[in-house]
């Protein structure tokens, strides 16, 4: 009743939206390896958030670079076993993500908010502005930077999260609501904008017909903020009812989906790594097994 996202909602409207969509666990650590790895959080020894990514996992980082494409990080981590607000990933970190696989890297170790403090392949950066849209306009940095070849893009935002520090500009829609509301609520506005920030950005580069925009989020909403932020399901964020595991999911791939699409068939952030390898043409081997996800490119 308070938020909107007409950015998300365009992307939602021209691609494929998944209304049983899956995180790979009810918190970031976990979805984040099942992303990278394709597996069950457990198999990863990601049990709960802050534990780091074993060093057997085969990424698909990996298998992305091996397939001939750039690959780049940016935002939040969270998977090198450090715990509490986010600072910048030291250059020599052996659970980084240029340890697992990503040429590139802007990041930090988990959440961070306005102004943020990154590392850039170890190098220590300052930021002016609201973080979501600083990882966005260095993502596109990087895309533009692949004129001769094709490139994999993982932007893992820091917002919404406490402690939720929206600029005043962002707040000032929700003046009704409570200063938590209005902080929660304005960094998704932010992002938001840079979702719009980055569907412009590949339009630009000429680049976005043939790209494959994957969207999804790492768990359920919070309580604090009332059922609808998890679409009325029942449980929350760290909680393994539907409302901590269900997550929002769009694909927009103008190229293959040629218009907006809905579907209510099971999937998950597990699927992601089959998925695009079955893409590119790789083959199982660039996988750690047994894998838990299967390829929606049939879907």
């Amino acid at each position: 009743p308070h938020l909107k996202t007409p950015n998300l909602d365009a992307m939602a409207s021209n691609g494929l939206r998944f209304d049983r969509f899956y995180a790979g666990g009810p918190v970031c650590s976990p979805t984040r390896a099942s992303v990278l790895t394709g597996r069950n959080h457990d198999r990863t020894g990601v049990y709960m958030h802050g534990s780091p990514l074993r060093l057997q996992e085969k990424t698909i980082a990996q298998a992305m670079g091996a397939a001939g494409y750039a690959t780049g990080h940016f935002g939040k981590w969270h998977l090198n076993g450090i715990r509490g607000p986010g600072v910048p990933v030291l250059g020599d970190d052996v659970t980084s993500p240029g340890a697992i696989g990503f040429d590139t890297w802007l990041t930090v170790t988990n959440f961070f908010d306005l102004n943020p403090i990154m590392s850039r392949a170890g190098k220590f950066e300052e930021f002016k502005g609201d973080s979501s849209e600083v990882i966005v306009a260095e993502a596109l940095k990087f895309m533009k930077q692949q004129e001769d070849g094709p490139f994999f893009a993982v932007i893992w935002y820091g917002s919404p999260h406490a402690p939720w520090m929206a600029t005043e500009e962002d707040r000032a829609p929700f003046a009704h609501l409570s200063e938590i509301e209005q902080h929660h609520y304005g960094e998704l506005v932010a992002l938001d904008r840079s979702i719009g920030s980055l569907r412009a950005g590949l339009r630009d580069l000429g680049i976005a017909d043939n790209t494959l925009f994957w969207y999804c989020s790492d768990n359920g909403g919070l309580p604090p903020f009332g059922p609808a932020t998890v679409g009325g399901l029942r449980g929350f964020k760290s909680s393994i009812w539907e409302g901590g595991l269900r997550v929002p999911g769009i694909i927009e791939w103008p190229k293959v989906i040629k218009s907006g699409r809905v579907t209510k068939h099971p999937a998950g952030v597990v699927d992601m790594f089959p998925t695009l390898l079955e893409i590119v043409g790789g083959d199982q081997s660039s996988m750690t097994q047994p894998n838990d996800g299967m390829s929606l490119l049939s879907l």
